[in-house]
């Protein structure tokens, strides 16, 4: 934002001012990019809608919903403030569309109320865990008629039973991934409710069935239909896999619901999948879709490492949500732009022969960067400039330093 600043003439407090504090709505502008991404061709038919989280690791808890929490990239616990996002991907576009600053219960205490209102927390919020953030969004965009054909989750959420509830209670397709020790049942449990010692109803029921095993076991079951499938073409071939499936049944709170099991095997890599969709669905359309979720993996990584969110240092709930409003405006930015290229120019078949090659690669974030730094030539700085700007940085490194030591001070009695 000061780099924008610099080359805008705006001053630096005011570029901080409309990232932290300016009233603009931030929710606004993601609803009018979903308005403007669900008319695009590319997501009429086909489109999946990938939910996930991103961890970015932050010197202390000052930061709104910063804590110590599980940091997926980091592989540990440490201090840092997680986002949980929705991504519409195609096999040849991929953008955020929402996302959720997730604020864990310490952040609702007593003793984070101080905390809470230097952050602009908003008066009323309440907790809510990730997939309950997971399953706004996805309700947000089906009330926006963003188009997508299924919704895709890794464990944290697909192993969370009641997401899977609401989302097949919505007509909403989906495949999750589960843990390896997740419990199914291949015929249809009873469930029954003994009576106690006292004459009552038990409160726990108990799960009755022939076939109880976990995902794991049934690897090798004999009663799983197999096969190999080429899900896509990619830059480093064609990519296929080793799928399975077969009908289980599950058991949520006293009740059981049939779904799929899925199973993808890839080397020494196997992935288990639960999954509503209708009985009828071939397996190939099963693998396909299921294939979909890698590429809000690439959303994260374009974010952070194209669109400068792994720099974000605000402090502010409501910079946060600027900022991703911001991102994902700069993410469809990207997307469109290389629809519009495969639009615009067609490839000559005669390359693939040329290189040898099945498929031709795609723009990528930093190809369109390239493209815009020609097309809008930034003027570059003079020594004097240049030299000015690190008298500034330093000043304002120092002023920070003192502000800081100022505050740690012990009052005199």
């Amino acid at each position: 934002m000061a780099h924008i600043g610099r080359q805008t003439e705006v001053a630096e407090q005011n570029m901080q001012h409309f990232m932290s504090n300016s009233p603009w709505s931030g929710r606004a502008l993601i609803t009018a990019l979903q308005d403007d991404i669900k008319r695009h061709p590319e997501f009429q038919t086909g489109a999946m809608l990938v939910l996930d989280e991103s961890p970015d690791e932050k010197a202390s808890d000052h930061s709104a919903g910063a804590s110590r929490q599980h940091n997926g990239r980091l592989g540990k616990v440490e201090m840092s403030q997680v986002g949980v996002f929705v991504s519409l991907v195609t096999a040849r576009a991929n953008t955020w569309i929402d996302g959720e600053l997730y604020l864990a219960k310490c952040w609702f205490t007593k003793a984070y109320a101080e905390r809470r209102q230097k952050a602009g927390i908003p008066e009323g919020h309440t907790f809510h865990t990730k997939p309950e953030l997971g399953w706004q969004m996805i309700q947000r965009a089906q009330a926006n008629q963003v188009p997508f054909e299924a919704v895709l989750m890794d464990d944290l959420y697909g192993r969370n039973a009641v997401l899977r509830q609401r989302l097949d209670q919505a007509g909403i397709e989906y495949y999750g991934d589960i843990p390896a020790n997740t419990v199914v049942y291949l015929d249809q449990p009873q469930i029954v409710y003994r009576m106690t010692k006292r004459g009552k109803r038990s409160k726990q029921p108990e799960i009755i069935a022939q076939q109880r095993y976990e995902v794991q076991q049934l690897l090798d079951h004999p009663g799983l239909e197999w096969a190999t499938l080429s899900l896509r073409p990619y830059e480093r071939g064609m990519l296929s896999a080793r799928f399975g499936r077969c009908r289980v049944w599950i058991v949520h709170k006293g009740h059981c619901r049939q779904e799929w099991l899925l199973i993808r095997q890839e080397e020494h890599r196997v992935t288990y999948v639960l999954s509503n969709a209708a009985p009828e669905t071939p397996l190939q359309t099963m693998a396909h879709r299921k294939s979909h979720r890698y590429f809000i993996e690439q959303s994260n990584q374009d974010a952070k490492t194209g669109f400068g969110w792994d720099e974000f240092q605000a402090i502010k709930y409501r910079a946060w949500e600027h900022q991703l409003a911001l991102t994902i405006m700069a993410s469809w930015f990207i997307a469109e732009t290389r629809l519009d290229w495969m639009t615009r120019y067609a490839r000559d078949p005669a390359l693939l022969e040329h290189y040898e090659a099945d498929v031709l690669p795609m723009l990528s974030v930093g190809n369109v960067r390239e493209l815009l730094r020609a097309a809008m030539p930034l003027p570059q700085l003079t020594p004097q400039e240049a030299a000015a700007l690190v008298v500034k940085h330093l000043v304002n490194r120092t002023r920070s330093r003192q502000s800081r030591l100022r505050q740690r001070r012990v009052p005199e009695i």
